[in-house]
Formats: structure tokens, sequence, C-alpha cells
């Protein structure tokens, strides 16, 4: 045993040595890395007519900031939310028809929706015990993209990439996805943490964001407030263009003819990561830093003197980065956030938790400044989704485990509307190109090295 490790860790040497890549490389053979321009805009790969994600504009060549928008199917996302607060509904069911249909549904037509929607969120027969609590997960996203794959053995008609069977597939997805979740979570929590085992089951007639609210609660109970509030969230966390990396990432596999369960576990995968829909849990280990080492979290003063902390990479994580700030695309605002921030703030004064809202808008007010002065950039930022998303989770009492599964209940929307346009409207599949920095090497016998 000891030499096998001490022969792992051999290997483990060797293999800092192989995979290295000198940096001017990129250069000399003009590598987009990270499929990014030299100004930091996306390189551009495909087109879409799902969504638009708009944060600057270019001016002979140069990148000039703007007020950010985000539009659903070239419908502004922030007239939809404030078409739905002013008639007091749920708005989630509706983009959900808009961004899979490129219109928005009659209120006929909505209703019918809703109503198809509730009348399949039930999981499959024993598919709860049998796939979720005879094998939970510490990690819920993990658990849901395993539980995504799993349905491939529930359906009938798995591989058939019909429009038809696809849109099928898409239905039963976005409705399951809150039980799912849930039922996830309830299982960690019983067998990882040695908690009550508590199951619910959906209510046909709740919206999605009642749903999963139901789900969670031991008691089933909230208030129409946190309800709206979740919904919102569910709304914008929607969709967001195809260049995301989850967005992507399903355009890519899809293109290879794969089955939806695949094309949708592989971007439950992407979003998985702290660099893309796991940022909001990195958001609120950082407020954490700030509560633990300021001693005074209404004071402007100490929290500038601790962002300069983090940005010299002298606390938290020491990556230097404030996070929830500045984004690929976004420039002076995120549209996601100023939306979210205006609930944030609704919600925080019913919960008591002014405090904590009031330090969130004071890191979001002077990282800017302090990134530039620290940082010697010109770099136009400000918060973004993940910012507030978090804190707004916390306050609906809803476990850091879920933060980053309730996004993935959200952009399951877009990730089916942008399978359906590959599968549609491309033949080809997606096959960049990688350089080889190889030289030829003869090959050596066994007895001669």
């Amino acid at each position: 045993m000891e030499e096998n490790r001490e022969f792992f860790h051999e290997l483990v040497d060797l293999s800092k040595s192989v995979y290295t890549m000198e940096p001017e490389l990129y250069h000399t053979y003009n590598v987009k890395r990270g499929l990014r321009n030299a100004d930091g805009s996306g390189v551009l790969v495909g087109l879409t007519k799902v969504g638009e994600v708009h944060g600057y504009v270019l001016d002979e060549g140069e990148k000039l900031p703007i007020y950010g928008t985000l539009r659903y199917r070239g419908i502004d996302v922030e007239d939809i939310v404030r078409a739905c607060r002013k008639e007091k509904r749920f708005g989630f069911e509706e983009v959900a028809y808009l961004l899979l249909f490129g219109s928005l549904p009659t209120k006929e037509v909505l209703s019918k929706f809703q109503a198809y929607l509730g009348s399949i969120r039930e999981l499959p027969p024993n598919f709860t015990e049998d796939m979720i609590l005879k094998a939970p997960s510490r990690d819920i996203m993990n658990k849901l993209a395993r539980s995504v794959l799993a349905l491939y053995s529930y359906d009938e008609d798995p591989d058939n990439n019909s429009l038809e069977n696809v849109l099928r597939q898409s239905f039963e997805l976005i409705a399951r996805f809150p039980e799912i979740i849930a039922h996830a979570y309830q299982a960690k929590s019983h067998y990882h943490d040695g908690k009550s085992l508590i199951l619910h089951t959906c209510v046909p007639e709740y919206s999605t964001a009642q749903n999963f609210l139901h789900l969670m609660r031991t008691d089933n109970e909230f208030t129409p407030l946190e309800a709206e509030v979740l919904d919102l969230a569910l709304i914008l966390h929607a969709e967001h263009g195809g260049g995301n990396n989850s967005a992507f990432t399903t355009h890519v596999v899809s293109s290879t003819g794969t089955d939806t369960y695949s094309a949708i576990a592989a971007a439950i995968g992407s979003l998985k990561g702290p660099k893309h829909g796991g940022a909001n849990a990195r958001v609120m280990g950082m407020i954490e830093d700030f509560k633990a080492n300021v001693t005074d979290i209404t004071d402007e003063k100490q929290i500038r003197e601790h962002i300069v902390k983090i940005l010299n990479k002298e606390t938290y994580d020491r990556s230097g980065l404030v996070y929830g700030i500045g984004h690929a695309v976004y420039t002076k605002s995120d549209p996601r956030a100023v939306l979210l921030r205006e609930n944030a703030l609704t919600l925080a004064k019913q919960k008591g938790m002014e405090d904590e809202f009031y330090l969130y808008d004071m890191i979001a007010r002077n990282t800017p400044k302090l990134f530039a002065e620290i940082k010697q950039s010109d770099k136009v930022m400000a918060p973004n989704v993940d910012f507030y998303s978090g804190f707004v989770y916390k306050m609906l009492n809803i476990p850091p485990e879920v933060y980053t599964p309730i996004f993935a209940m959200s952009r399951i929307v877009g990730w089916c509307a942008h399978r359906i346009e590959e599968i549609t409207v491309s033949d080809r599949i997606i096959r960049p190109a990688y350089k080889a920095i190889l030289r030829k090497t003869p090959y050596v016998p066994l007895e001669e090295r």
C-alpha cells in the first residue's frame, strides 16, 4: 500500500511537468483563450433567437460601457417583471412559454400551459426511493445531474430527437426539477446531516416558485412575498444568451445528436462550477468573511478597508476577487441585479435584515473605485445577479446547498430552448480547432528506455 502511494505521488509530480503551456504561445498562434477576444468580448461562434445579452457597444473598434439589457425573444426582461408585479401574478411560466415558443401566450394559452406543467410535475413511480434516497449525495447539483441521466431509463422513447419528442422531454424536465432538487436536499439532510426525512409532493395548482417553497418547508408554509421574490429570481435566471458556458455546453453536446438527458446533464455540470452558477456561494462566503473581520458592518470606512484587503489577496480565499462584482458582458449595470436588488430591499425590511442589505450596497458602491485604484484598471464594473441572489435565498431560509440548484431549476428553460434551436436549425457538429504544440518524437522500444 505504501509503495503504491509513493508511486502515485511520483505520477503527480510527473504530471506537473507535462501539463504546462508557455503563455506566449497563445499570442504567437493568435489563440482566443476562453473563446474571448483581446478586449474581453466573446468570439462569435453561432446565432440565436432565444435571448440577447447587451452590455456594451463597439464604436470604431472601441468597447464603450452602457447600462445593460437582457431580452427574452426580443422582449426586455424588465418589462416582463414590471407587468407581472403590476398584475400581481407569477411570471416564470409565462417566461418559459415565451422562450420555448418565441411569443407571449394569451391568457387562455398561459392558463392551459400552467395546468399542463402542473399535471406532469410528479416524478415517475418509485423514482425518489430508487434514484434519490438510495444514493444520497452531499452535492445537490451532482444528484440533479444523476437524476436527469436516470430519467433516460424511465423514458419509453429517450433517443428520439424529433421536435415533438424533445418538447415533451423539455416540459417534463422543467416541471420535475423542483421536486428532484427538494427531494435530493431532504435526502442529503437526512442521510448526511442526521435530520428527519420529510418529503412533500407537488401541488398541481401552484406555480414553480410556490411549489418549491412548499416542497422545501417542513410545514409547507410560505408568504406571498416570499413566493413573489423567488418567482422573480427564476424569471431573471431563465436565460442568458447562447454564449454563457452552460448554454454553449448544451449547444455543443446537442450538436452531436445525443439525447436530451445527456445534453441537460452536461449543462448542469457546467453550471455547477464556481466560475458559473456556483458564484453566489462564493459571494456568501465572502460576506461571512466581512462579518468575521469587521467590527461594525455599518461603518463604511471599515468596509472599504476590508475590500482593499480582499483585492490585495490578504483575506477570504486570497484570489484578489470581490465576488459578484463585474461581468463578462455587462459593464455599467446588470439588469438582473438591479431588479433583484429592489426586491431584496423589500424582503430585508420584512425580515429585519436591513443592516446586511446595506453591507452589500456598500461593497457594491466601493469596489469599482477601489479596484480601479489598486489594479490600475479602467474596467467598468457593477454588481451582477450572483451578488444579490444568495442573500435573497438566505432571507427565504433556503439552505446554501440549494442556491445553485435553484439556478438550474430556472435555467433548464433556456437550456431546452437552446437545445431545440441547435437540433432544429443546425446540422453540423461543433468542432473548434486546437493547435498541437508538439515536436515529432520517435518511438523507443521498451528495452531501450
